[in-house]
């Protein structure tokens, strides 16, 4: 029977269970709790992005009896050629949830795209079917028709590469749906803005998958504010990333665009160019174009959660970085190369922030790519060197120490300053860790801690460290005037040239 054009799933879901009810009165609690949750009491979901990620986060998705997959979403129809970061993870992640050890059996490749998405829900739904058969996932090729004639969506999960992020949030909200979204916001300041923005301006409830609640923040802010390390003066931050293969140039070479991909839409807002393999699946992050880096890519899973923890919502004042050169052979003689289309294989970035409302000034410094900060003295006098990730709290008077994210803090010198502190410890792989706070928030029309409307600090950081690398010197940044005020250059980059039809 089709639906009214007023009615939506949402609706007649709800509609069809009062219906039934007038023949059967089964309160919900009595169903949820025989583990079946009624339709209607469920967040109904599009997942737009099929790549590794999106299959690999998929299955904790399906998982959650409060969610319902209704919708898949992806440029690429399906191919095996995706990269990731072991030969088998997605094969076996999906084995594991649809609980077939032979799926994908025989098969070559790193499987991906909306195929594989619209096989992989309607696979696990079909368990629980008496016939063991489930078609009730759509399918598309472009978000916007799927926002056109999927109307019964709560919320949309973005999964795809960092440049398309901001639209489809946007055209998400315009939507009234809830969106949730991985790293970044946007790979662009002010596009970042528009979309938090946006989030400010709606009801609707918005998640930036990077955040997590950390104990072992929670356990420094105490020692911190205990005054055992002084006043705050710096946080480093370094991770080995990326682990991807990154470019110094644009390929020159042609390359035909791969059957069941499109292209233009893959680009989305990024204005025409030629496809290549190396801009695609799983490898965009390298590109100034598409990602964001290793900044981007791991450092809002570390700091958006301390800055929330820390207090720090007032954006850097300035930045500046450094990054690895390349040269290249011509005619016998080894020239350097300018780089201004991707991030350098390793690069150091630091910003000056601001005093915040509990925090003095003070300097935050990021390392990737096998950078870190030299060992301490405070390290030094236990013979220890900095770990391979870590994160270290300065302050006047004392240090902190901890793993990438703040796992297993401790003061420094440990062998001194931990004394009698071992009710303190916290052992991070204890710790419990959720990553769908969203969902009930969604359901329950509640902001999240991740919320993008508490996420501009860090968006303007992330993005900051991209445009003072492409600057090649110190950028001032006024944050009430979104203007780089020193260089004009710079603060073009602030936004990006628009494809006709794609601007935000």
């Amino acid at each position: 029977m089709p639906l009214p054009d007023h009615l939506n799933r949402r609706d007649f879901l709800a509609s069809a269970a009062t219906f039934a009810a007038s023949f059967t009165i089964v309160p919900s609690n009595v169903i949820a709790g025989l583990g079946k949750i009624p339709p209607s009491d469920q967040l109904t979901v599009a997942n737009i992005g099929c790549g590794t990620q999106g299959l690999r986060e998929m299955g904790s998705l399906l998982q959650n009896p409060k969610v319902r997959v209704v919708a898949v979403c992806d440029v690429n129809k399906f191919s095996t050629d995706y990269f990731d970061w072991s030969p088998y993870g997605i094969r076996d992640g999906i084995r594991e949830t649809l609980g077939d050890k032979s799926w994908w059996e025989g098969k070559p490749g790193i499987p991906g795209g909306r195929d594989i998405g619209q096989e992989y829900v309607e696979k696990f739904y079909a368990k629980n079917k008496p016939s063991g058969k489930y078609k009730g996932c759509a399918s598309y090729e472009d978000y916007r028709e799927l926002f056109a004639k999927e109307k019964g969506i709560d919320a949309v999960k973005i999964m795809t590469p960092d440049h398309t992020h901001g639209p489809i949030a946007l055209a998400a909200m315009d939507q009234k749906m809830h969106v949730v979204t991985h790293k970044p916001i946007a790979n662009r300041l002010i596009e970042g803005r528009k979309v938090i923005q946006r989030a400010k301006e709606t009801s609707l409830v918005t998640h930036l998958l990077a955040w997590s609640d950390r104990p072992e923040y929670r356990q420094i802010k105490a020692w911190m504010d205990a005054g055992l390390i002084g006043e705050l003066q710096e946080i480093h931050n370094w991770s080995y990333r990326p682990v991807w293969q990154q470019w110094t140039k644009r390929p020159t070479e042609s390359q035909a665009i791969p059957e069941g991909l499109n292209w233009e839409l893959w680009l989305g807002p990024v204005p025409d160019m030629p496809y290549h393999k190396n801009y695609t699946h799983n490898v965009f992050r390298g590109w100034y174009e598409f990602g964001g880096g290793s900044v981007a890519d791991m450092g809002h899973y570390s700091l958006f959660p301390l800055f929330e923890t820390l207090g720090i919502d007032r954006s850097p004042v300035s930045a500046r970085a450094f990054g690895t050169t390349t040269r290249e052979e011509v005619n016998q003689v080894y020239q350097w190369v300018k780089n201004d289309v991707a991030f350098p294989a390793s690069c150091t970035i630091k910003w000056n922030f601001p005093a915040q409302e509990k925090l003095p000034a003070f300097d935050l410094f990021w390392y990737d790519g096998g950078m870190k900060p030299f060992a301490c003295e405070e390290l030094e006098v236990d013979g220890k060197d900095t770990p391979e990730e870590g994160l270290l709290i300065v302050g006047s008077k004392g240090k902190i120490l901890g793993g990438f994210r703040g796992e297993n803090p401790v003061l420094l010198p440990e062998s001194t300053m931990m004394a009698g502190r071992d009710s303190e410890r916290i052992n991070s792989r204890e710790v419990e860790r959720k990553t769908d706070q969203w969902v009930d928030a969604m359901l329950e029309k509640q902001q999240t801690p991740g919320s993008f409307t508490r996420a501009q600090c860090i968006t303007d950081t992330i993005n900051l460290g991209a445009i003072a690398l492409r600057a090649g010197k110190k950028i001032d940044f006024d944050a009430n005037l979104v203007k780089i005020t020193n260089d004009e250059a710079a603060n073009q980059l602030l936004t990006r040239e628009y494809r006709a039809g794609w601007e935000v």
